[in-house]
């Protein structure tokens, strides 16, 4: 481990301690350091490189702050992790999306209000409106899968599937248009999932969500086994540009 790593882990257990809570302020640069045996520059490399992880915000003219800690705000840059995956690593994250999006759709059914309920059957029917346009359907695609897990009330969760999720609109846009059938079937698969939350049926919404997730595996994998990858464009142009995040439908 490096001085600088070991420096940020001093000051990441201040704050696991709860020694310097969310919102708390840092002692002077000086004094902290001093305090934590540590130099005044190796101090400076650990606050920085915890600000780009979102857990130290430097106000200017005011001090150093320990962040919310909120899981949006120390998640956020899992998506732009995910835009840098391709080939067999988006198998592993369909995976994920797998274990991960039909539990939170289960949720969702046993807390999901009437109000939840009518933002998701808005982007249903955005779907059914806009059955012929690729990309104005997936937009409402990932807005009624955010609908949904957000209607979970695990901010953690929500921010994971997200993350997973958010940065594959090139995917599914290219698999709109390559597969004619596409969208009718995603919109009847939306429809089961809206129904079983309708009733608030959480084995129901789990399964219906599962057999969704599991459709957009299969196809992911096939494309993949076959090489298309590598022969057709993406929407933008690009050769590889759909393999630049997960698809997802």
């Amino acid at each position: 481990m490096s001085l600088t790593d070991k420096a940020i882990a001093r000051i990441r257990e201040l704050i696991q301690s709860g020694e310097l809570p969310p919102g708390a302020k840092l002692p002077p640069e000086q004094q902290l350091a001093t305090e934590l045996g540590l130099s005044r520059n190796l101090m400076r490399e650990a606050v920085r490189a915890l600000v780009v992880a979102r857990v130290l915000d430097v106000r200017r003219g005011d001090g150093t702050y320990v962040t919310s800690l909120e899981p949006a705000l120390l998640l956020e840059g899992l998506g732009s992790a995910v835009e840098l995956l391709h080939g067999d690593t988006l198998l592993e994250l369909t995976e994920v999306r797998r274990l991960f999006e039909p539990i939170a759709t289960r949720l969702a059914a046993t807390r999901i209000s009437d109000d939840d309920l009518v933002g998701v059957r808005h982007h249903l029917d955005a779907m059914r409106a806009a059955r012929d346009d690729v990309e104005l359907l997936n937009e409402h695609d990932a807005a009624f899968h955010s609908a949904v897990i957000a209607a979970a009330g695990n901010r953690t969760l929500a921010t994971l599937l997200e993350g997973i999720s958010s940065r594959t609109l090139r995917g599914r846009v290219w698999r709109g248009m390559v597969d004619d059938h596409a969208g009718d079937r995603t919109i009847a698969e939306h429809e089961a999932i809206y129904a079983a939350l309708l009733r608030r049926d959480s084995a129901l919404a789990e399964a219906a969500a599962l057999m969704h997730v599991s459709t957009t595996e299969q196809w992911l994998r096939q494309h993949l086994d076959h090489g298309e990858s590598s022969s057709r464009p993406g929407p933008a142009g690009d050769e590889t540009s759909w393999r630049s995040g997960a698809v997802r439908e």
